[in-house]
């Protein structure tokens, strides 16, 4: 059991989306509008559907935080869903004496047909509102809780698209130095990437998808700044930082694949040219050390604990399984086959998936610094990570 976690419910179209967040510090300053301010990053992307011109996610903290400060009591918080007012009699609590018409034709790819026959269900309308991505909305709302307490450990995470289809930023051997990032301008662009003929290629892209009813994946890249030496373990499995972070990851809609660093570009290398040579140099007169690494292929993490270097992970997506243009499936029903169910759906999600991730990669790296430094109140929290930063210096 970690020191910082989360739980959430609540469907898609229902009536709203709940998290329950514990461990987090007492006296941590907290508002809703940072919060809501990365919830509203969350909606943004070229490429998004309908749904996300309906909604206007905003958090409301019900629990948790009295004037302004978190109590360190469990953080309760709730989104409201304004399209439930279209989905009340589908998804009442109570029984409804009008027939409600089942979905039955699961769509390849999605978790319609494992889930309906796990729960021995007749109606895949009660595994596609939960399997929804709409879900993760509140993993958005409670990695901002976190990313407001990494920030008092001048820890910063940032976010950029590198692949949509095709289109594509750069090999995926290259890494992203995090300081020689425009990240201001991938804040602005549709796609979450920093360069304007590829951004306008990316966008082509998702518009032909578009115009054929089709979906596009791709892969973003996810990178933390300011992370201390140390952090998760290499006694344990389950204390790695870097099984951590990619559990993670893999756990957001879609993500079929997540790498640390060079990740799988290592496995062309030889071991001479994989790994960060260790060096003087003046770089690392800034964290204290009296060495620096070279390059970053290790992406911050080495023997599963954090070497000071930033973090860097990346994960593949694939294309959204509910397409305008269904693929053939079949109506379990009546056995015969049938086009797959089709409701209205993005076109492409990797730029907001990108911020979601932002949000997982924040989970995580709260959780090791609470593990790591302890204590019940902010000020507690930050006396012990600078005498942890003095002693190892």
């Amino acid at each position: 059991m970690g020191q910082f976690r989360f739980l959430t419910g609540g469907e898609s179209h229902g009536k709203g989306l709940v998290a329950i967040v514990e461990g987090m510090v007492a006296a941590l300053p907290l508002k809703e509008g940072y919060i809501n301010k990365e919830l509203m990053r969350r909606q943004q992307g070229y490429g998004r559907g309908p749904r996300m011109k309906i909604e206007e996610d905003k958090a409301e903290i019900i629990a948790g935080v009295r004037y302004g400060l978190t109590t360190g009591s469990p953080i309760a918080l709730f989104i409201t869903n304004r399209d439930w007012q279209n989905w009340q009699e589908q998804l009442s609590i109570s029984p409804v004496e009008k027939e409600i018409e089942p979905v039955t034709c699961p769509r390849p790819g999605h978790a319609d047909l494992a889930g309906l026959t796990k729960y021995g269900l007749k109606d895949i309308r009660p595994i596609m509102e939960r399997a929804s991505a709409r879900e993760t909305a509140t993993r958005v709302a409670v990695g901002a809780i976190a990313r407001r307490f990494l920030e008092e450990l001048g820890i910063a995470i940032h976010s950029r698209t590198v692949v949509i289809g095709s289109v594509s930023h750069e090999p995926s051997a290259s890494l992203c130095e995090a300081g020689s990032m425009d990240w201001q301008q991938v804040e602005v662009s549709p796609v979450r990437c920093a360069h304007a003929e590829l951004e306008k290629a990316m966008m082509a892209a998702i518009d032909e998808a578009k115009a054929n009813g089709d979906t596009l994946g791709g892969i973003f890249e996810v990178i933390s700044t300011g992370v201390p030496i140390g952090l998760g373990s290499h006694v344990s499995w389950d204390r790695r930082l870097d099984g951590r972070i990619a559990q993670a990851i893999m756990s957001i809609n879609a993500v079929k694949g997540v790498e640390i660093g060079a990740g799988f570009a290592l496995a062309e290398r030889k071991g001479s040219q994989a790994h960060d040579v260790i060096e003087p140099g003046p770089r690392s007169k800034a964290k204290g050390f009296p060495w620096r690494r070279a390059t970053n292929r290790a992406g911050g993490i080495e023997g599963g604990i954090s070497n000071g270097e930033d973090i860097i992970v990346r994960a593949a997506i694939k294309p959204i399984a509910t397409l305008a243009n269904p693929l053939p499936s079949i109506d379990l029903s009546s056995g015969e086959i049938a086009k797959a169910h089709y409701e209205r759906s993005d076109i492409c999600v990797v730029p907001a998936a990108g911020v979601i991730a932002e949000s997982m990669l924040a989970v995580v790296l709260a959780d090791a610094c609470l593990e790591k430094f302890g204590g019940d109140n902010l000020k507690e929290t930050l006396t012990n990570y600078r005498n942890y930063l003095s002693n190892i210096s």
